[in-house]
């Protein structure tokens, strides 16, 4: 347990910026998952959408400083080549 005034205050710190740290992970998550989905729906449009909301959300994340930028520059790069896939592939079918 924290004894002086300065340790107290770190420790509420802390806790702040766990619970503001773990809301902005999870919101990444949801992104990227709704990206993963509409690349595994198969709907060009749909995924080409929710990959460019999910490359702001990773790239914000990086800045706020909850992810590594190559962690980031990984799963943006997975997801970039995924969507590319499914776009080349729905116009080269027709």
């Amino acid at each position: 347990m924290a004894h002086s005034r300065s340790a107290k205050k770190r420790v509420r710190q802390t806790i702040k910026r766990t619970l503001r740290n773990r809301s902005r992970k999870t919101r990444i998550r949801t992104f990227v998952r709704r990206a993963e989905e509409a690349i595994a729906a198969g709907d060009p449009e749909a995924a080409r959408a929710a990959f460019v909301q999910a490359e702001s959300e990773l790239r914000r994340g990086v800045s706020k400083g909850v992810l590594h930028m190559n962690t980031a520059a990984r799963k943006i790069s997975r997801l970039a080549r995924r969507v590319k896939l499914l776009t080349a592939g729905d116009s080269g079918g027709s």
